[in-house]
């Protein structure tokens, strides 16, 4: 009798704990609140740091990871977190489309966004500017109004100046060839226009042989240089409109004995083009100022968010270099390798 007395207490019991573990509040779970409209966490959470992503037309030359040091420099003097990323090469737009639309997606205080394709990427800007996404242009913007600010070179007249010093080094007359990353990217379109249209404004007896396009490949684009060159014995000039295009503009000369007959004027740095202009292969360059891109365009996003008024357009500046000032205190700052 005893024994059934204490299973039944037994029984009993049991009863009572599953009953207050069915009535008690569940334990602690984790649900996903990356959404825009998320309240504001309390505690150690309520100092949560804005998220920007910083999406750029590539990631494979210096340029890029110049770029990249000004834009985490930024987020550190300004407490902001940021991602860096960009396509493996400039000509790879499907890539930065789904780079774009995954930043969309994470519903971010802010954009920054460098278009490797101008037109393509302005259905995902709307979209962007739908969900209330302030977007900031950097080094080459896009046919839309949707970014608040761009913080780039001028490089229609960077171009011009490139223009310049060629016809001034080649005696304002003579073939000239061009080779520019892309026909699709805000600053392949203003650089070739640039160049192409100060040369029939400025200096009419200079004559355009050739203008290629080698999406800022150094292989490719060394061999367009060394086709062009081949096909005009009599070329003095060669521009190359970024750093992969005037590496193969250096590769071509080089492998074709031209060194120190044809003037090559290049854009950006990098250890290749340092190295060139310090040995004479190449005559000079323009530089932008990579760091301070990288750097205005998170400034630029932190003040969207906070709601200040931007300039349309940031403009960071550009300087020719050659041996006379390569190791300047104005120009060395601004190189790269």
């Amino acid at each position: 009798m005893k024994t059934h007395k204490v299973l039944f207490v037994l029984m009993a019991m049991l009863v009572v704990f599953a009953l207050a573990a069915g009535c008690a509040a569940p334990a602690a779970t984790t649900t996903d609140t990356s959404s825009a409209t998320t309240a504001p966490a309390t505690g150690s959470d309520a100092a949560a740091k804005p998220y920007i992503p910083v999406i750029s037309k590539g990631f494979q030359h210096q340029f890029w990871q110049a770029v990249k040091a000004g834009s985490e420099q930024a987020a550190a003097d300004l407490n902001v977190d940021i991602t860096f990323e960009g396509p493996e090469t400039e000509a790879m737009v499907d890539k930065q489309y789904e780079m774009l639309q995954a930043a969309i997606a994470k519903n971010p205080a802010a954009i920054c966004f460098a278009a490797v394709d101008s037109k393509a990427m302005v259905p995902l800007l709307e979209e962007a500017k739908t969900k209330g996404i302030p977007i900031i242009g950097f080094d080459s913007g896009v046919d839309s109004d949707i970014p608040l600010a761009t913080a780039a070179t001028d490089n229609i007249a960077a171009a011009a100046l490139a223009a310049d010093k060629m016809a001034e080094l080649i005696g304002d007359s003579g073939k000239v060839a061009v080779l520019v990353h892309d026909q699709t990217s805000r600053t392949g379109i203003d650089r070739r226009d640039g160049f192409l249209n100060r040369m029939a404004e400025a200096h009419p007896n200079v004559e355009i042989v050739n203008v290629d396009y080698g999406a800022g490949d150094q292989l490719k684009s060394t061999d367009l240089a060394k086709a062009v060159i081949q096909a005009n014995p009599d070329l003095k000039g060669y521009f190359g409109a970024n750093e992969g295009s005037i590496i193969g503009v250096l590769n071509a000369v080089k492998e074709l004995g031209k060194e120190g007959q044809i003037v090559v004027i290049g854009y950006d740095s990098g250890q290749q083009q340092i190295d060139a202009i310090n040995s004479g292969a190449e005559a000079g360059a323009i530089t932008q100022n990579p760091v301070g891109i990288g750097y205005k365009c998170v400034e630029a996003a932190v003040k969207a968010i906070n709601g200040e008024t931007l300039d349309k357009v940031i403009d960071t500046g550009f300087f020719w270099y050659d041996k006379t000032n390569i190791d300047s205190d104005q120009i060395k700052p601004l190189l790269y390798q």
